[in-house]
């Protein structure tokens, strides 16, 4: 069975005209591919099918926002908020990405292949985050449960008033914000992120050397 692809050119569309043909025609065909893109916002926002979607170049803020089934993929970089409140599907940036990368999600994946700004993963509740690159400041504040792994360098303020989830980390960790702690993984630990950073093509020779950053309380506002 041919796979059935459609091809939408952006250069002369609003992103609301964008997203609109998008969600007509995400039903009917396996594969939408967006020309054209010039780094626009908003773009595949609030999508539900089970589509495979590729930006071809570049796109701007909250790229995938709300994605509940897609699968994405930008040959590109973006701009803040890549994957916002996404509820499952997968986001793959093979570029850098600005600030809040996953701000909020519930589930899914989103893989960036290189540099991500600050706040990575805020507020975040499920799902699984991985940056093939560095991670800016306050990565996983606030963060509530899920999975962040980044194979570069952490920057200050590393799971501020993080409550749940965990972030492993290959490189180096500026500093740690209030309620998290450094910790050495387990072999269980090395075993799911060999698992998991395999799925993606992040071939690694050595697990030994990542660490993980967890809550020290699981209630760090209610008293001592």
């Amino acid at each position: 069975m041919n796979e059935k692809v459609y091809e939408i050119d952006l250069s002369k569309m609003t992103p609301r005209e964008a997203n609109e043909t998008i969600i007509k025609m995400a039903p009917k065909y396996d594969k939408i591919i967006l020309k054209n893109p010039h780094a626009m916002h908003y773009l595949i926002a609030g999508l539900v099918e089970e589509v495979d979607i590729e930006v071809d170049g570049s796109a701007g803020y909250f790229i995938g926002t709300m994605n509940d089934k897609a699968s994405i993929k930008v040959n590109g970089n973006v701009g803040w908020f890549g994957g916002d409140n996404m509820t499952g599907g997968k986001l793959l940036i093979e570029g850098s990405a600005g600030d809040g990368v996953g701000q909020g999600i519930y589930g899914g994946e989103i893989i960036v292949k290189k540099d991500v700004g600050a706040r990575t993963g805020e507020i975040m509740k499920k799902g699984t985050i991985i940056i093939g690159g560095n991670s800016g400041f306050m990565t996983g504040i606030f963060m509530m449960g899920g999975r962040i792994v980044v194979l570069g360098d952490l920057g200050r303020d590393v799971g501020e008033s993080i409550i749940r989830g965990v972030i492993y980390v290959l490189g180096e960790v500026e500093s740690l914000g209030k309620n998290a702690k450094l910790v050495d993984v387990t072999d269980e630990d090395k075993k799911e992120l060999k698992s998991l950073l395999r799925k993606h093509d992040f071939n690694l020779n050595n697990y030994d050397k990542f660490r993980k950053i967890i809550p020290k309380s699981k209630r760090p506002f209610y008293g001592k």
